[in-house]
Protein backbone atom coordinates (compact mmCIF):
# COMPACT_ATOMS: atom_id res chain seq x y z
CA UNK A 1 0.00 0.00 0.00
CA UNK A 2 1.33 3.55 -1.03
CA UNK A 3 1.45 6.26 1.44
CA UNK A 4 -1.13 8.71 1.78
CA UNK A 5 -0.81 12.02 0.06
CA UNK A 6 -1.64 15.42 -0.20
CA UNK A 7 -3.42 15.43 -3.25
CA UNK A 8 -5.16 12.05 -1.96
CA UNK A 9 -6.80 14.31 1.24
CA UNK A 10 -7.44 17.10 -0.76
CA UNK A 11 -9.69 15.15 -3.15
CA UNK A 12 -11.40 13.90 0.08
CA UNK A 13 -13.41 16.47 1.81
CA UNK A 14 -13.93 14.20 5.05
CA UNK A 15 -10.07 14.09 5.08
CA UNK A 16 -9.55 17.67 4.90
CA UNK A 17 -11.82 18.07 7.50
CA UNK A 18 -9.82 14.99 9.43
CA UNK A 19 -6.66 16.70 9.11
CA UNK A 20 -8.01 20.24 10.23
CA UNK A 21 -9.52 18.78 13.40
CA UNK A 22 -6.10 16.77 14.13
CA UNK A 23 -3.87 19.59 14.37
CA UNK A 24 -6.15 21.63 16.36
CA UNK A 25 -6.74 19.08 18.69
CA UNK A 26 -2.68 18.62 18.44
CA UNK A 27 -2.27 22.30 19.55
CA UNK A 28 -4.88 21.76 22.00
CA UNK A 29 -2.69 19.16 23.62
CA UNK A 30 0.26 21.19 23.92
CA UNK A 31 -1.61 22.99 25.96
CA UNK A 32 -0.94 26.35 27.75
CA UNK A 33 2.94 25.68 26.06
CA UNK A 34 1.95 25.92 23.28
CA UNK A 35 2.24 24.05 19.97
CA UNK A 36 5.65 25.25 18.18
CA UNK A 37 5.20 25.86 14.36
CA UNK A 38 8.48 24.27 13.30
CA UNK A 39 6.48 21.19 14.97
CA UNK A 40 3.65 20.55 13.60
CA UNK A 41 5.06 21.62 10.19
CA UNK A 42 7.49 18.58 10.19
CA UNK A 43 4.61 16.70 11.20
CA UNK A 44 2.94 17.85 7.87
CA UNK A 45 5.71 17.77 5.65
CA UNK A 46 5.63 14.11 6.11
CA UNK A 47 1.91 14.67 3.89
CA UNK A 48 3.89 16.18 1.41
CA UNK A 49 2.73 19.83 2.59
CA UNK A 50 4.77 22.81 1.47
CA UNK A 51 5.44 25.58 3.60
CA UNK A 52 3.31 28.14 2.14
CA UNK A 53 0.53 25.18 2.30
CA UNK A 54 1.18 25.49 5.60
CA UNK A 55 1.07 28.77 6.57
CA UNK A 56 -1.97 29.36 4.50
CA UNK A 57 -3.95 25.66 7.09
CA UNK A 58 -2.63 27.61 10.12
CA UNK A 59 -4.10 30.97 8.63
CA UNK A 60 -7.53 29.56 7.79
CA UNK A 61 -7.58 27.95 11.50
CA UNK A 62 -6.33 31.13 13.20
CA UNK A 63 -8.35 33.16 10.77
CA UNK A 64 -11.61 30.98 11.76
CA UNK A 65 -11.23 31.35 15.80
CA UNK A 66 -10.15 27.97 16.10
CA UNK A 67 -6.40 28.87 17.12
CA UNK A 68 -4.32 31.78 17.89
CA UNK A 69 -0.76 32.27 17.23
CA UNK A 70 1.99 34.42 19.34
CA UNK A 71 4.99 34.51 17.85
CA UNK A 72 6.04 30.97 16.68
CA UNK A 73 3.61 28.90 19.18
CA UNK A 74 0.10 28.34 18.71
CA UNK A 75 -2.72 27.61 20.93
CA UNK A 76 -6.50 26.40 20.80
CA UNK A 77 -9.13 29.01 20.98
CA UNK A 78 -10.60 29.73 23.96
Amino acid sequence: MSPVTLEDILNDSKAVLAVLNAIVESVAEAGSQGAPGGTLYAALMMLGVTFDQFNTIMNVLVDNGKLTKKGQLYYAAA
